[in-house]
Order: structure tokens, then sequence, then C-alpha cells
């Protein structure tokens, strides 16, 4: 073969080591810009609970507040003292519950979007009422429960 029909010899990695290096590169422009990313929810969790320890540490007030200051202070000892051994065991738990309740509201969401915009809506007139003039018990497009009616999420 000539030496120009001949193919340089390629790194049969060359594209995955630039394609991390894009990756590396961008995080660390998103670092940069946003600051690091969050840490688990056990994490967030846990620096939360430093967070209001810390605040509740550098109140200073008056004398009821002082009392008050403690009994919050203890409040979150607490708390702290409960949750840590269940992030040191499970540090998943909390991005499950996280993600649980992410799908709770997302699924409430659902259920009152529809009631929602039905009571917002005015009557539409589509022609598919009876000819008697009265409207079906069942129709969906009534105009909403009233004030004290029990909305039914099943």
């Amino acid at each position: 073969m000539s030496d120009a029909t001949e193919r340089p010899t390629v790194d049969a990695d060359a594209w995955a080591k630039a394609c991390a290096e894009d990756l590396e590169a961008e995080k660390a422009r998103r670092r940069t810009q946003y600051g690091p990313e969050p840490g688990s929810a056990g994490e967030e969790l846990r620096k939360l609970l430093d967070a209001v320890a810390d605040k509740v540490s550098s109140f200073q007030t008056s004398l009821p507040g002082m009392a008050a200051q403690s009994a919050v202070s203890q409040l979150v000892n607490q708390a702290k003292s409960a949750v840590e051994p269940v992030i040191e065991r499970n540090p998943q738990i909390f991005d499950h519950l996280a993600a649980a309740g992410s799908e709770l509201l997302a699924a409430y969401r659902s259920a009152v979007e529809g009631h929602e915009r039905r009571w917002t809506q005015g009557p539409t007139d589509s022609g598919n009422e009876p000819r008697d003039g009265f409207k079906d018990a069942t129709d969906p497009r009534d105009e909403g429960p009233g004030a004290s009616e029990h909305i039914d999420l099943d």
C-alpha cells in the first residue's frame, strides 16, 4: 500500500475520551456558574438541620425568647439525633421518600386539575342537554361543589 491510502492508527477510545473530557468541562462550568450540585436527600436534610441549629443558636433576644430558643434548640438536637442513625444506615431512604413525595404531589395535582378546570369554566352550551331542559345529574360540566361540599379524590 502507498502512504496516501494508509490510515493512521486511531485510538479506539478517542471518542469516549473526548466525550468524557467534554462532560467534565461542562460539569466544571456548571459548578462555577451554579455552585456545587445538591447531595443526596439525606445529606441535604443533615445540612438543613445544621443550618436551623446554627440559626437558632445565633438568636439573641429577651428572656422569653431565650426560653423559646432553648426549646427549639433542644427540638432540633433531638431531630438530629433521631435522623443521623437513619442517614448512616440507609442513606437512600430519604431519596426514596423525596421521590414518593413528588409522586404524591403529582397525583394530587392530577386529581385536582380536572375539578378546577370544570369549576373555573362557565357553563358551556354544547347542545348536549336533554330536550326536557334538565341537566343530567352525572354531567361532568356542572358548576362544581358548593363551599362546604367534600371533594372525593378516589
